[in-house]
């Protein structure tokens, strides 16, 4: 089952997938064409930034630099339109996705550059752009279950996290409504107060998380990572996978479904942050992680479902919504159904922003 040009565009990560792309092919481009375009890019994006934003330039003589460049989202559609990209390889897209993994926040409003590819002037030339990553056999298994053959845990610590998912599940939980009931004791109401506090709405950390293998490049939770913190190494441990069943998001659909089977109310603990990333004031829930174990072995985000869910407002009903925030493309989460086999671990080092193989 493939991705689809148009589902590329519905999320934020996946705009930013096909921009990042395009950056890099215009990089590569020998006819001064694509700088040029990079450059009304980058001008274009910058006049978008939220935050605070400095600018260092050089002027002979003591003159005045002259002022920054204005450039308008037709004119950034324009230029976006003379890139013409190399096809997409698996080094070309796995990279891409990388820096839009790396720009998400759920934290802060989104940058000049989320911003930019969300303008409707955007919309024609991003979508040539998602046609050929849709289109590339490279990104034929983005819509794909999880790979039961082919799993690796590649935790920062270096072990494979072996756990007892239902102690873990129960303090979860647990930790969480405390969160909840102190933050609504201690937190204003008010969405634009200065505070932030837990914005992930992921299973928890200690479940063994998997993903699969990107061949040589190891697997694809080395590259793929939300808020990474810079790691450098890493142990890749192979996982082997025997549930019964495994719960697949595909999309924002599906968060939405989980949310309304087995809510739990996080505004308190969310609203902050959450109003930053989405401009929403409402009411928030996420999964309650303990009662979707009851029902499945693992939870599994596809790369599809990550591109189109991902640092968005996902609607519930009834007057909830919520945000798929902290989970990386392709990982699942564990409550049961797998073995890990140390023995075949293998270490990973960051060289020269390229992950490869230990000794």
């Amino acid at each position: 089952m493939t991705i689809d040009a148009d589902a590329l565009l519905s999320g934020p990560r996946g705009r930013r997938l096909c921009l990042e792309y395009a950056l890099a092919g215009s990089v590569v481009d020998t006819t001064g064409r694509g700088q040029d375009a990079a450059t009304a890019l980058y001008w274009a994006a910058l006049a978008l930034e939220t935050g605070a934003v400095t600018l260092v330039s050089f002027s002979e003589g003591g003159h005045e630099p002259p002022a920054p460049p204005t450039v308008g989202a037709a004119e950034a559609a324009a230029a976006l339109d003379t890139i013409e990209p190399d096809a997409p390889t698996e080094a070309l897209l796995r990279e891409a996705l990388q820096r839009s993994v790396d720009a998400a926040k759920y934290w802060q409003p989104a940058d000049g550059r989320d911003v930019l590819v969300a303008q409707d002037e955007l919309t024609a030339p991003l979508r040539r752009i998602a046609g050929l990553i849709a289109t590339a056999p490279a990104a034929s298994w983005w819509r794909g279950p999880v790979d039961l053959a082919d799993q690796w845990t590649t935790p920062w610590e270096g072990t494979a996290c072996a756990v007892d998912a239902g102690e873990t599940l129960a303090a979860w939980r647990a930790a969480t409504l405390a969160d909840e009931a102190r933050s609504a004791a201690e937190r204003p109401s008010d969405p634009t107060a200065n505070w932030s506090g837990t914005w992930w709405s992921v299973p928890p950390h200690e479940l063994v998380r998997t993903t699969r293998s990107l061949g040589p490049d190891g697997p694809a939770g080395l590259w793929w990572v939300e808020d990474s913190l810079g790691r450098n190494a890493a142990v890749a441990t192979p996982v082997d996978a025997y549930p019964a069943r495994v719960i697949e998001l595909d999309g924002p659909e599906d968060w939405a479904d989980l949310c309304r089977r087995h809510p739990l109310e996080v505004t308190a603990s969310r609203r902050h942050d959450w109003f930053r990333v989405t401009g929403r004031d409402g009411r928030w829930v996420v999964p309650d992680w303990s009662a979707v174990a009851v029902e499945a072995d693992g939870v599994h985000l596809t790369v599809r479902g990550y591109l189109t869910a991902a640092t968005r407002l996902i609607d519930v009903g009834d007057g909830a919504a919520s945000v798929l925030g902290g989970w990386n493309p392709d990982e699942t989460y564990w409550f049961r159904g797998v073995a890990a086999r140390p023995a075949d671990a293998v270490r990973w080092h960051l060289v020269d922003d390229a992950w490869r193989r230990g000794s």
